[in-house]
């Protein structure tokens, strides 16, 4: 049985924005720097292996918390988001003739014009669970945890999904004989 603890990365101009980033790789804002050096991980996280996606949001996002650089894996990149990348999600759910969906009526095989189905996530996201070999915290992006803590809980991105994704907390899966099970309770970043 392995641990796997999911740490969404810090704030950016485009989150606080509402843009959609998908692989756009942009940094974090300085409030997000700020906040995240006075944090850590948990004691009991310390020396598990760390890695992240390789954008740069997430790789500064573990070495704030962590004090230490990531092995960076292309598996853990944000889902990609197409022609919308950029654009204000807000906004693209105003017209219903772009085919924008909210997350609850997506499936597994929704597809954003020239991007990324959650389907195509898993299919990325199933080979380098096999890759871990110790408890890991992995620094990545709300899309690519909402496809792994989906197929811990069995949720098919149809309905309100069973978990409610915040930052600053780590989502612990359990990693055991090819299969994945989600703790009911997010372990908090500790204070400095």
């Amino acid at each position: 049985m392995i641990r796997l603890a999911l740490l969404r990365h810090g704030h950016t101009a485009w989150n606080r924005e509402g843009r959609l980033q998908g692989r756009s790789d942009i940094p974090l804002d300085d409030a997000a720097r700020a906040d995240l050096a006075q944090l850590r991980l948990p004691a009991n996280w310390a020396t598990a292996d760390l890695v992240s996606s390789p954008l740069k949001r997430a790789v500064e996002t573990a070495e704030l918390v962590a004090r230490r650089a990531p092995r960076v894996d292309p598996a853990l990149i944000e889902m990609n988001w197409g022609d919308w990348e950029g654009q204000h999600g807000a906004k693209l759910a105003e017209n219903p003739a772009n085919g924008f969906r909210h997350i609850e009526d997506w499936g597994w095989t929704y597809c954003p014009p020239g991007g990324e189905t959650p389907d195509a996530l898993r299919h990325r996201l199933t080979p380098w669970l096999d890759t871990l070999r110790n408890d890991t915290v992995a620094i990545c992006h709300i899309g690519t945890m909402r496809v792994l803590m989906a197929m811990a809980t069995s949720w098919d991105f149809d309905g309100p999904a069973p978990f409610r994704i915040k930052r600053n907390r780590l989502f612990v899966l359990t990693v055991a004989g090819g299969r994945l099970s989600l703790s009911p309770d997010p372990e908090r970043l500790e204070r400095i």
